[in-house]
């Protein structure tokens, strides 16, 4: 059974702003971590994901998840690439990042700088698999 995810169309040419919008949570979770926010840089890594992946969708099927359960857009971007090894493992790091987003965001729990270098890690490697599949 296939999981149902919840869409919005919108325009294909939006993909730039919310490739846009990615790249400022991007940024803006690497001024965090400098100063030793790890919980908003943590929260922020997760918004640039799903961004990037919200860029990714709109660009090749001119839709984007709009479930309020985050883990849909996963089930969207598997259903918008290719299945193949390396979209695959993108797929995974997105699902990984997506997992963090509760208890770094409402847990209460304190992110410490070994928490976040591995979202940060598996955010910069989604990071570079959207951006190639932005410049195709």
């Amino acid at each position: 059974m296939t999981k149902k995810t919840s869409t919005a169309k919108v325009d294909k040419q939006k993909y730039k702003d919310y490739k846009f919008v990615a790249d400022n949570f991007y940024k803006g979770a690497e001024v965090a971590y400098e100063y030793e926010y790890f919980n908003a840089a943590g929260v922020l890594l997760v918004h640039a994901a799903i961004a990037y992946t919200d860029a990714l969708t709109i660009k090749l099927s001119g839709t984007k998840s709009r479930g309020t359960d985050h883990h849909e857009i996963v089930t969207l971007l598997q259903s918008t690439v290719e299945n193949n090894t390396a979209n695959n493992s993108a797929r995974n790091k997105l699902f990984k990042i997506i997992e963090h987003k509760t208890r770094v965001s409402y847990s209460g729990d304190i992110y410490s700088k070994k928490d976040i270098d591995e979202i940060r890690k598996l955010a910069e490697r989604y990071k570079v698999w959207i951006e190639d599949q932005l410049s195709k």
